[in-house]
């Protein structure tokens, strides 16, 4: 039987479980967030995170505002039935509503973690190609952004560098001006990494089916 699925905001508390416990980063990102929780049946599956990203003119490549672009940050969710793809195209509309002003949403896949962007094909997003190339920080044997590990642990001075990479760029247009002046940036999407399922990227199962005790009900 198919579950029900809800959509709602969720308090940093969960936000914070479900990133530490069901993102491979293990990491929540720096910066103000917007929280959306996502349930089946009641029972709370994980989270999908909004905010600025590294970037603090998110939108002037796209003449927009900063407040008229956002990035999609973190998909973390445990075992769950629902295709992730339906739950971020279902918190980008509730996100939508409570957001009037908002038009453009961009997001990231990482090559390193072994994804192409499965879940945002899966939701027709517009592929743009690949971000600059840049360098990060390793943490206890992971990557993790600059302005993440500053936010963090204060610093990164001492901190190995990662290798210089990049990732794949998506873009969802949220009204149909936004998506008329896009279109041209629209690449062919890239093929599936071999360890990665169509729509199953950016996130992992929980850890031993841990769930927080305050989430939203």
């Amino acid at each position: 039987m198919k579950p029900v699925l809800k959509i709602d905001w969720a308090t940093h508390k969960s936000a914070k479980f479900a990133v530490e416990n069901w993102h491979y980063s293990e990491s929540m990102p720096a910066g103000k967030l917007v929280k959306v929780g996502a349930w089946e049946n009641e029972k709370f599956i994980g989270v999908v995170l909004f905010g600025r990203g590294a970037n603090n003119n998110i939108g002037k490549p796209y003449g927009l505002q900063q407040t008229a672009a956002c990035e999609l940050v973190r998909i973390a969710l445990t075992n769950h039935i629902t295709p992730v793809s339906k739950i971020a195209a279902i918190a980008m509309r509730f996100l939508k509503v409570n957001s009037p002003g908002l038009r453009l949403i961009i997001s990231y896949a990482d090559p390193l973690q072994g994804h192409h962007g499965g879940i945002y094909q899966a939701g027709n997003w517009i592929y743009c190609g690949t971000s600059k190339a840049q360098q990060e920080v390793m943490h206890n044997g992971k990557i993790m952004h600059k302005r993440t590990a500053n936010s963090l642990f204060g610093t990164i001075k001492g901190m190995k560098k990662s290798p210089i990479m990049w990732k794949h760029k998506y873009i969802m247009p949220l009204d149909n001006e936004m998506k008329k002046q896009i279109m041209p940036l629209s690449k062919p999407y890239p093929k599936r990494a071999s360890s990665e399922t169509s729509d199953t990227s950016a996130f992992h199962a929980g850890k031993g089916g841990a769930t927080p005790t305050d989430a939203l009900q």
